[in-house]
């Protein structure tokens, strides 16, 4: 019954227009009273002892120095330089500015590892490009969300992170050659049906007439940002610092390029840049940390550990227990942060892979690229809200355009099942 009114709270909260961070909050908060009524007030200490376990996690540190680096990196010009880079090369027409989009969040996914840091890198200039040239704010919001999933997969990335500390099997270096691939196939992926959906409904009718740039002028300009995942990235494999100290790293390597090489960012401007990342965090931050209380609720009401194991133990085969596991995960990140999916989902999911001899590093791959779907998956969609935010659009507006980009991605992670290779193939040839 508490665990049916946990969930009724949550949907009837949304509904009346609660942000979707404090309907998980308040929601859990009350299922978590109803379940302690003898003792309530001591049962309540849990909340913000939840509170803060979902912010206490190591690697949460670089989301705001990740998310500084895109302000920076707006700010300095590198974004939309590389945007430019991206049009002298494609050119201009219908649909190409989300495949420019698209692009420049696949190639940020080496700067950035978080994917609304990522959002917020290239929503700041393609949402903006895109209203030029004739886009909707919800479709332009759509792509960014969507686009800036492909983060998690392509290294930096926090989830593999999480992963390898969960799995001793995995280790981070073959968890970040195994995304790659999976990575760039996801934003190839992506691209079909955002140029398609645009060219269909005719959207960007003013883009044919923006004018090209010059290829090597936009080359030689853009050659600072295009050198940022080779020092950020070169210097990880190098063992010069650890990924959180990589985005350290890249918001000095930002500031030496916006105040030194392009000087598009002045001693008066930083105080802007900080009050930005720090908004742009502190709402990350906060929907990452009321969702621990959600989680929370969920597992001490025994939610989830009963499916779990009716799925170990279903009989079913091979491929249909992987089929239930994708789809029990694909209907809690909606609700859940990537984070907690991990924490709460890999401990029992890992009797289940030694089973039936699942390859370690292939698992992760799976379960990051659900986590990447769920991260521009509504109700609980974390890129979209920081995309919406930028476009000044509420997220139900972008559900009609979400959905083939969700289907396309999906089907990079059937293709990972069926073939593991694709994840498999770079980590045993660098040999991890």
């Amino acid at each position: 019954m508490i665990a049916t009114l946990l969930f009724v709270a949550f949907i009837v909260l949304m509904l009346v227009g609660v942000p979707i961070g404090a309907a998980l909050g308040l929601a859990g908060a009350a299922a978590i009273a109803l379940a302690n009524q003898e003792t309530q007030w001591f049962g309540l200490l849990a909340v913000p002892q939840n509170f803060y376990a979902g912010l206490g996690k190591y690697p949460l540190l670089a989301i705001p120095m990740f998310v500084l680096v895109g302000s920076i990196f707006d700010r300095s010009g590198v974004a939309l330089r590389l945007v430019n880079f991206a049009v002298a090369i494609v050119g201009r027409g219908p649909g190409m500015l989300p495949l420019v989009a698209i692009s420049v969040a696949m190639f940020l996914g080496g700067i950035s590892g978080s994917g609304p840091a990522n959002a917020a890198a290239v929503g700041a200039v393609m949402i903006a490009a895109m209203n030029r040239a004739g886009y909707p704010a919800s479709f332009s919001a759509s792509v960014v969300g969507a686009a800036a999933a492909t983060d998690i997969l392509i290294p930096p990335s926090v989830a593999f992170i999480i992963y390898s500390v969960l799995v001793p099997g995995a280790s981070v270096p073959a968890l970040f050659a195994a995304g790659m691939v999976p990575g760039v196939l996801a934003g190839i992926a992506l691209i079909f049906p955002a140029v398609w959906m645009a060219r269909k409904h005719k959207m960007g009718h003013l883009e044919s007439s923006l004018p090209r740039p010059a290829f090597w002028k936009s080359l030689r300009e853009a050659s600072w940002g295009l050198a940022a995942p080779v020092v950020i990235l070169g210097g990880m494999r190098a063992g010069w610092f650890t990924p959180t100290e990589a985005a350290v790293v890249a918001v000095f390597y930002g500031l030496f390029v916006g105040m030194v090489i392009y000087r598009t960012i002045k001693v008066r401007d930083l105080f802007i840049i900080l009050r930005e990342a720090g908004e742009l965090s502190a709402v990350i931050l906060l929907v990452v940390s009321l969702a621990g209380i959600f989680a929370f609720s969920l597992s001490t009401l025994g939610v989830i550990d009963p499916v779990a194991n009716a799925i170990v133990h279903s009989g079913l085969g091979e491929y249909g227990v992987l089929a239930l596991l994708i789809l029990l995960l694909i209907t809690v990140g909606m609700f859940l942060d990537g984070v907690s999916i991990f924490l709460i989902f890999v401990p029992l999911l890992l009797p289940v892979m030694n089973h039936y001899n699942w390859d370690p590093v292939w698992f992760g791959v799976i379960l990051t690229l659900k986590v990447a779907l769920g991260q521009f998956t509504p109700p609980l969609a974390v890129n979209l809200m920081v995309s919406c935010r930028i476009a000044n659009v509420r997220m139900e507006s972008t559900v009609r355009w979400v959905g083939p980009m969700l289907l396309a991605m999906f089907l990079v992670m059937i293709a990972v099942i069926a073939f593991p290779q694709l994840a498999l193939w770079l980590p045993k040839y660098l040999g991890y």
